[in-house]
């Protein structure tokens, strides 16, 4: 597994094991508690909207009939074991769980058949979405999902080929240690491949960049205290906390 650290000041790429040790570039193994995460990859991320049938239900949209393509800005980009910010005076603030793929060599009108060639890996998001803006079916707009801190991306990045079939994989969110969404890449409506020719179609894809495809149903709101723990079988699990906009202001000063 792959990630990237700031040890000491100083941010390395490095590799991981099983118990999250991290291994620096000088041979040097370190615990995973005394690093701060950082997103493994850094390119642009390509989010999809209502690529689950029973989420879009949930919401009482309609299933798309093509994917709904939004980019999540950098500054919502935070890592493994890190904050997200709730801000003041909004009501309903969510989770969302999704397998995120990494691409691996620049891709340019990829044909589906070819598109599992270009993936370098797999890690995760929690794509956390501000409802109270949410506007209609082809949003979302900025206030919805580009708010400071609220994609935690990681911890890692696992090589496709461990990966035996990520169109069969069960993800889950835990609030305060309490299961709240539950559900299966089986049920994408638009799949890796198709995702990847889609894209790459009218635009280069680059090395590093990531595609996070979607949650499926089980939303709940969160509030600052909670612990939300999203998980994806076989990749791991990505750990974040809310804070109040107040407390993550003064952590700043």
């Amino acid at each position: 597994m792959k990630a990237r650290v700031q040890y000491r000041s100083h941010i390395f790429d490095v590799t991981v094991d099983e118990q999250e040790n991290v291994l620096l570039p000088d041979g040097r193994k370190v615990s995973g508690l005394d690093v701060v995460w950082l997103p493994p990859a850094t390119g642009t991320l390509f989010a999809l909207g209502l690529n689950y049938a029973d989420h879009a239900t949930e919401l009482e949209f309609k299933p798309p009939e093509e994917p709904l393509v939004f980019i999540k800005a950098p500054n919502s980009f935070t890592g493994h074991r890190q904050v997200s910010v709730r801000p003041d005076n909004v009501e309903y603030m969510h989770y969302e769980a999704e397998l995120v793929v990494v691409i691996g060599k620049t891709a340019h009108k990829v044909a589906s058949t070819d598109a599992m060639n270009y993936v370098a890996g797999y890690t995760l998001c929690n794509d956390y979405a501000i409802r109270d803006y949410l506007e209609n079916y082809y949003r979302p707009n900025l206030r919805v999902k580009s708010r400071d801190t609220l994609t935690p991306l990681g911890p890692w990045i696992v090589d496709k080929h461990e990966i035996a079939d990520p169109h069969n994989l069960v993800l889950k969110t835990w609030v305060n240690g309490e299961l709240r969404q539950q559900g299966s890449t089986a049920d994408l409506i638009f799949d890796i491949p198709f995702l990847i020719a889609y894209l790459s179609d009218f635009m280069t894809l680059q090395p590093g960049d990531m595609i996070a495809t979607g949650t499926p149903k089980g939303l709940s709101d969160v509030v600052p205290g909670d612990e939300v723990i999203v998980e994806i079988e076989g990749i791991g699990r990505l750990v974040n906390r809310i804070v109040s906009q107040q407390e993550y202001e003064e952590s700043l000063s």
